[in-house]
């Protein structure tokens, strides 16, 4: 027809549609652009028939090449939308594609940090691969999750495969999690992946910490997989294992630390009692004898180490407690020298004898001149203790004038106490026992009593205000 300029038109138009419509994007072509592009058709076409109406095509060939234009503009246009349909979804295609890399990138540098920190990172991975592989699941993509889903139970699961039991424990419940969120079928045998695992990191990590008195809280690893995964090889074995922890720190007590095994087994014993098993819980009776001797232990290990007061606690508890047995004694006996060393170290070279030696004793009398009772502590080749009530008609004295004058006012009869004592070397602690101040100082110090001597001494309460003590004075002829 020779309408060149309208045909300019139409080929612009159709290539400003090429230039938005290509290369083919997932979102499509932007339904505004398709509406307006079918509007110059129109217009194009009525244009056209109208223009031809007027317009006399020489040669009878004409009409027929016409046609045959006509048909091939119709087929265009269709071809094209089938193209282009296709060339959509290659670009749908590679959009997942490269969703599923970034993915797989994601999880890869997860897998190298603590579980507490990725976290979040693995549930948005999960949440990728769920929407690839139940909303895109005939896709290149969505074909390709499961094999990662694979992965993804591998690099969470991290800590397992190091043997780094404690650590795998999270990580590994999480995973037992997922079927609640992701279908089963695009899961297939992970989904029951993580029980053996879980279970074997439960058992490995409590029997790694059975008995850790280091442990800022004491954990449940045993109790978790006796509830969780009662009937399985692992919880099986936790008896032996409690058993063995308790033989092993039994043994321990009779060593080096004695106080390290003791504080293990009080833990162990705690821990069993503690578990949902009846028959693993009434294992925590084996922990008792140990406890008992390294109770006593412990105390003689504190006293050796100069832990006075520790030493003093460990053993007067220990007395207290086990009434029955037969060091109950001995132990109070150190007890009463490590009170008495925590004031006078001298008292504290040596544990005092657990019997008594025999020959003659020698009377110690000792008087009280001091208006509040006072409590006489004494170690050496025996120890013991005894009490003098406080001297009603009695008053403090000057520090100066209370060695001097004490106990020596005529026709006073003072309250007073007499000790029965080998030959020896003699460490003494007067201790304050209530009355008219709660503020006394306690008063310590030693004295050799040899035989064939009777001795006197006697206490008084100085302005200080301590207990002082008047020189023991030997009197020969008894």
């Amino acid at each position: 027809m020779r309408c060149w300029g309208r045909a300019v038109v139409c080929w612009a138009v159709t290539g400003a549609l090429l230039f938005v419509a290509l290369p083919a994007d997932p979102d499509g072509v932007a339904t505004g652009v398709v509406v307006a592009y079918a509007v110059v058709l129109v217009l194009a076409a009525l244009d056209g028939a109208r223009t031809a109406r007027r317009r006399a095509v020489g040669g009878s060939w004409r009409p027929m090449v016409a046609a045959g234009v006509g048909l091939v503009l119709l087929a265009a246009p269709a071809g094209g939308v089938v193209l282009y349909g296709s060339a959509r979804d290659e670009a749908v295609e590679q959009m997942l594609l490269d969703r599923l890399e970034r993915t797989d990138r994601s999880v890869a540098a997860a897998s190298g940090r603590p579980f507490a920190d990725a976290r979040a990172d693995y549930t948005s991975a999960l949440a990728a691969y769920r929407d690839l592989g139940e909303k895109h699941a005939g896709s290149r993509a969505g074909k390709l999750v499961p094999e990662r889903l694979d992965a993804y139970y591998r690099a969470v699961s991290t800590p397992y495969r190091q043997k780094k039991h404690c650590e795998a424990v999270e990580p590994l419940t999480y995973l037992r999690t997922v079927p609640k969120s992701v279908d089963r079928k695009l899961l297939g045998g992970l989904a029951g992946y993580p029980d053996d695992p879980l279970a074997t990191s439960l058992y490995e990590c409590g029997v790694a910490k059975l008995g850790d008195t280091t442990l800022v809280k004491v954990t449940d690893e045993l109790g978790e997989l006796l509830r969780t995964f009662p009937d399985s090889a692992q919880a099986g074995k936790v008896g032996s294992a409690v058993t063995a922890k308790i033989s092993e720190q039994t043994r321990a007590v009779r060593g080096k630390s004695p106080c390290t095994a003791l504080g293990s087994l009080r833990t162990i014993r705690a821990t069993a009692l503690s578990l949902p098993d009846a028959k693993v819980s009434a294992l925590a009776a084996k922990a008792d004898p140990g406890i008992e001797d390294g109770a006593y232990a412990c105390g003689i290990s504190e006293f050796e180490d100069k832990k006075f007061d520790a030493a003093r606690m460990s053993l007067t508890d220990f007395a207290a407690t086990y009434k029955k047995d037969k060091r109950r004694a001995h132990a109070r006996d150190i007890a009463i020298a490590a009170e008495i060393a925590d004031k006078r170290p001298a008292a504290g070279k040596h544990l005092p004898p657990a019997n008594a030696p025999g020959g003659p004793r020698m009377e110690l009398v000792i008087s009280n001149d001091a208006p509040d009772g006072v409590e006489v502590l004494y170690t050496g080749p025996v120890t013991g203790t005894a009490e003098i009530k406080g001297c009603g008609s009695c008053s403090t004295y000057s520090a100066i004038n209370g060695a001097l004058s004490a106990c020596k006012a005529g026709g006073k009869n003072y309250p007073k106490t007499t000790l029965r004592l080998p030959a020896g070397e003699y460490h003494f602690l007067y201790k304050h026992r209530g009355g008219s101040s709660n503020s006394v100082s306690s008063y310590a110090d030693g004295s050799k009593v040899q035989p064939g001597y009777r001795y006197t001494g006697c206490t008084y309460m100085s302005s200080s205000p301590s207990f002082g003590l008047a020189p023991l004075n030997p009197t020969s002829g008894t």
